[in-house]
This record gives structure tokens, C-alpha cells and sequence, in this order.
């Protein structure tokens, strides 16, 4: 295995000066790389063994695209070692958003606005789909009960006793409701499907000297239902959006991907699955695999405390998913 700093003097082509980890993803490694007078972003990504979804190529796609259409704010890719799962990108300064204001909701619909145009670009046919996309209701069910399948195997009474008790109990229920909403069995026409930053939000962006946001981390970038990336911003653990935050961000999705005439009543309907989605997300901690990869990504916590908390963040979320969208 290459070390990251030769890693990036191969990819610059000149020697490092200083290279550096700093926070990046709960899955990737990003390091801050000086050579000369330049700084660039090293991102190491996990080995495809533990995950087989090619999140650098894809990334590198997504970034190209942003590049080709002039796109602002984010990072330009500029070379990679696919075989080593390293990619060199352009660094971009700027601090934790923190608490979103009303103005950063507006900036990140507008952003998102920009990636929707690029749907027309002959160079987004040839993006794969968006990690996990859920092109039908049924579809979202279907994963839903993988993940809860996945965490069977976990040690932990207190896990199951919370999947086959308040879980499940509510699972039946969202899921009973949502299968009387139209088309729920049938999958979404490439019309009305679009080019989306999976995994997008607030815990993915920066906010830079004058004020602007930066978004980064486009690992699963890809066509899906805007639906759900507009539920999975407005459920995102990582940044919980109070509710007028929630409603403006809506609104503005509503705007956005508007021209599809069931985006409004999709949304409403699949709204609830998407929050028991996240209550299993919450708890991939119990999974050995998964907390590897947290591990390899620089997460320094016990194994033990962070199954606890987990799981009282999914009992909470899901205790919460009965408030209005």
C-alpha cells in the first residue's frame, strides 16, 4: 500500500512540502497536501473490497461535468492513482457551516438548480445511477428491509429489541399508508429523473471568507428521484434543519424539480420511509464492516459508546418522524 505522501508527489509530478489529515468524510480520508506554493486536497477512498461502489470514478465524473459547465464553489479534480484509491483535487478554504441561516437554505436550492440543468448535458447520460437511488416506493421498502436485515447478525439484544418493537411497529404502519399513494410500484421515467449530489447537505459544505458556500464530497453522485434527496437534506441527521428551515428548503425543492407534476405528491408520500431509511443509516455502527471502515477513515471513538449513542439518535428520529415535512 503507497503512503498518502507519495501518493501526492506522484499525482503533483513534484516533491510535498507538508501533508496533513483533516476532517473529511466518516468513509474517506482527506489530507492537506503544500508543495511549493500550492495546496491541494488529497482524498484516499475506501478499498473496494469493503465496498464495491467506484466512488472516485464517480466523483471524478461529477467534478468534470461541474468543471465543463462552469460550475463555482466546489473542488476541480485534477488527477488520480484509481489503482491506489487516491484522487488530488484543488483545496478549498472555508470553516463548518454550523447553523444554517434562511440564506444558506437559498444557496444550496440554487446550487442544486444548477446541477438539475446539467440533466441535458450529453456528457450526464453516461453518469451511473446515484448510490442507493430510489426510483419507485416500492424500491425504498425494498431497502428499508436489506438494511434492517443487514443488522441480524449484530450482538446486541437491545438493537433487536428496538427493530422488533417500536421499529417494526411503525414500519408497518408508514408502509401500509404509503403503498395506497399512485405509482408506487412503478419506477420513475428518466424525464423526470435527475442528476443529484447524493448524501448532499450542510455537514458537505464550507462556508468560505465572503460568506459563499462550498460544497464537496460527490462520491455518490448520480440519477435518482430528486425526491429523495430532497427528504434525505431535510432528515439529515448530521444538520437537523428546524422546521421553518425544512419547510423553506421544501419550497425551494418544489421549485426546483417543479416541472415533474408528481414531485409534490411523491415527496409527501415517501417523506416517512425516507426518515425510517435514516433510523437504520443511524445504526450502521453495529455492523462490524462498517465500523472497519469508520475506523480506516480516522474515526477515533469506542466501539461500544458509539453503538449506545446511535442507537439513542434512531430511537429519537424515530420518535420525531410523526412531525409534519
Amino acid at each position: 500500500m503507497i503512503a498518502p505522501g507519495d501518493a501526492a508527489a506522484a499525482l503533483i509530478g513534484s516533491p510535498v512540502d507538508s501533508i496533513e489529515p483533516v476532517g473529511g468524510g466518516r468513509n474517506s480520508r482527506v489530507y492537506r497536501v503544500r508543495s511549493g506554493e500550492t495546496v491541494y486536497a488529497l482524498k484516499q477512498y475506501p478499498p473496494r473490497n469493503d465496498d464495491p461502489r467506484d466512488r472516485l470514478g464517480t466523483e471524478a465524473k461529477a467534478l468534470r461535468l461541474m468543471e465543463r459547465h462552469r460550475l463555482e464553489r466546489v473542488p476541480r479534480f485534477l488527477a488520480a492513482s484509481e489503482g491506489h484509491g487516491f484522487a488530488l483535487l484543488s483545496w478549498l478554504d472555508g470553516t463548518a457551516v454550523g447553523s444554517p441561516s434562511e440564506a444558506d437554505i437559498d444557496q444550496a436550492a440554487a446550487f442544486l438548480a444548477a446541477i438539475h440543468a446539467l440533466r441535458h448535458d450529453d456528457a450526464a447520460a453516461s453518469l451511473p445511477p446515484a448510490s442507493e437511488a430510489c426510483l419507485s416506493g416500492r424500491e425504498i421498502v425494498c431497502q428499508l428491509q436489506a438494511r434492517r436485515d443487514s443488522l441480524k447478525g449484530a450482538d446486541a439484544p437491545e438493537l433487536h429489541a428496538f427493530l422488533r418493537g417500536p421499529f417494526a411497529d411503525r414500519l408497518a404502519g408508514l408502509v401500509s399508508t404509503a403503498e395506497t399513494s399512485v405509482g408506487f410500484d412503478t419506477e420513475l421515467p428518466p424525464e423526470w429523473q435527475s442528476p443529484v449530489p447524493s448524501d448532499f447537505g450542510f455537514h458537505n459544505a464550507m462556508r468560505q471568507a465572503d460568506g459563499v458556500l462550498a460544497f464537496f464530497d460527490f462520491e455518490y453522485f448520480g440519477w435518482d428521484d430528486p425526491v429523495k434527496l430532497t427528504a434525505d437534506v431535510m432528515l439529515h441527521p448530521g444538520t437537523v434543519l428546524r422546521p421553518s428551515l425544512r419547510l423553506r428548503f421544501r419550497r425551494a425543492a418544489e421549485e426546483v424539480y417543479g416541472g415533474d407534476p408528481g414531485f409534490r405528491t411523491r415527496l409527501t408520500a415517501y417523506y416517512p420511509l425516507f426518515g425510517l431509511r435514516w433510523v437504520l443509516i443511524l445504526l450502521n455502527e453495529f455492523l462490524p464492516n462498517r465500523w472497519r471502515q469508520r475506523v480506516a477513515a480516522g474515526v477515533d471513538d469506542d466501539w461500544v459508546e458509539a453503538k449506545k449513542r446511535q442507537l439513542a439518535k434512531a430511537e429519537a428520529l424515530l420518535g420525531q418522524l410523526g412531525e409534519n415535512a
